[in-house]
């Protein structure tokens, strides 16, 4: 009897977390980010379990952080190859979050993350991961701010963003529609708030009393990245 040697496919996943990630995709809309579904995905990766554990000491919790990665990296790649520069800013933020958004490919595998990620235990890596995401729009839309601005500019599009994810994991409606008018709204809200900013700090009356706290506010940096550049339109996070 002649012994069959299985070869590894040149086009499937090389690296055990990768492997692991693929395999863990049909169990988690089922079992969510579990240790039942981590121990499927080793068994039907193929990889060892002794080096799943060492790749992914916490199990499915560093999958699930993996597959967030792998969203960013999506999301990354579309931008790149999009022409947005004819857009207005806020446009190029709302299509940014939507790129986001569409780059999952499995809505309830984001559903279950979002379930993980609501535990205490969690809760830290989700706010970690989901600041990344917000850091990587700003950057990849060209954001060069290094101070309070950096970190206004960030807080503000990770409320839009988990404010739309929330309602697109609801939406029904046809190609999301409703998911995108819900962002464009959100998006002219803070647009709202930064006109109704820029006017209270150009009256004279006003300045003069929030003179102190963004005095205090001036001692906030951010990680330096260069000269501060003000982007023009919503969510600019300007003074």
């Amino acid at each position: 009897m002649t012994e069959t040697t299985t070869v590894p496919s040149e086009t499937g996943p090389r690296d055990p977390k990768a492997a692991l990630l693929a395999a863990i995709e049909s169990h988690v809309p089922f079992d969510g980010w579990t240790e039942s579904a981590f121990r499927a995905a080793i068994a039907d990766s193929g990889v060892e379990p002794a080096v799943a554990r060492g790749v992914c000491p916490r199990g499915a919790v560093d999958l699930a952080l993996a597959f967030h990665e792998e969203g960013d990296a999506e999301m990354l790649r579309r931008i790149r190859e999009a022409d947005l520069g004819g857009l207005r800013f806020r446009d190029r933020i709302a299509q940014a979050v939507r790129f986001r958004l569409e780059a999952a490919p499995d809505r309830e595998m984001v559903r279950r993350g979002v379930t993980l990620f609501a535990l205490p235990n969690h809760a830290p890596d989700g706010a970690k991961a989901l600041w990344s995401t917000v850091d990587r729009i700003w950057e990849a839309l060209g954001d060069t701010s290094d101070d309070v601005n950096w970190y206004t500019k960030r807080a503000t599009l990770a409320g839009v963003y988990s404010a739309t994810l929330l309602y697109w994991l609801g939406d029904d409606s046809p190609g999301h529609t409703r998911t995108w008018e819900f962002l464009d709204r959100r998006i002219g809200e803070v647009m709202r708030f930064e006109k109704l900013k820029a006017d209270v700090n150009g009256n004279p009356v006003m300045k003069q009393l929030l003179k102190l706290p963004n005095w205090a506010l001036g001692f906030v940096r951010a990680p330096s990245r260069g000269p501060r550049t003000n982007l023009p339109g919503s969510l600019t996070g300007s003074k």
